[in-house]
């Protein structure tokens, strides 16, 4: 089973509902009310995505966070990369480069390691093809959003 880590999960859910809205700025608190999702992952998921450059945050009374670019602009493979790196189907095909190689000790006469290699890159250009936008589009359609001044539900 190829499965992303549950962090990087909530980090997409994290971005796609401040997607949902682009002009609003929403608390930690209020992102994870909006998501269901315990406030302490929230925070550090906004954490991750901030140092990415994929949300930008303010202190104070009136803060929160809110997406840095469009949300057309911000692909999954992103905030996937904001989370957990590098994406990688197996150990040759993930996080290697020419100064930190593989840890693989099959990688110099594997056979398979070319498949895995193209494999991985389909999945990273797939994810790469959907943005947060993409995320949201239906959604924006049914579900209540929070209100951009308290971060609460709106009314339907």
């Amino acid at each position: 089973m190829i499965i992303l880590s549950k962090l990087a999960d909530y980090g997409v859910i994290v971005a796609a509902e401040l997607a949902a809205d682009p002009q609003r700025q929403a608390t930690a608190a209020a992102l994870a009310a909006a998501t269901q999702l315990p406030q302490a992952t929230v925070s550090k998921v906004l954490k991750n995505l901030a140092h990415a450059g994929i949300v930008t945050g303010s202190r104070g009374a009136a803060g929160g966070y809110r997406l840095a670019r469009p949300a057309e602009t911000v692909s999954v493979a992103e905030v996937v990369a904001a989370i957990d790196g590098d994406i990688g189907i197996t150990q040759c095909t993930s996080h290697a480069t020419a100064a930190h190689p593989a840890t693989c000790e099959r990688t110099h006469f594997c056979p398979t390691r070319p498949h895995w290699q193209r494999i991985n890159s389909a999945v990273s250009t797939a994810l790469s093809a959907v943005t947060l936008a993409d995320m949201v589009a239906d959604r924006l359609r049914f579900l209540p959003q929070l209100s951009p001044r308290t971060g609460d539900r709106a009314a339907p």
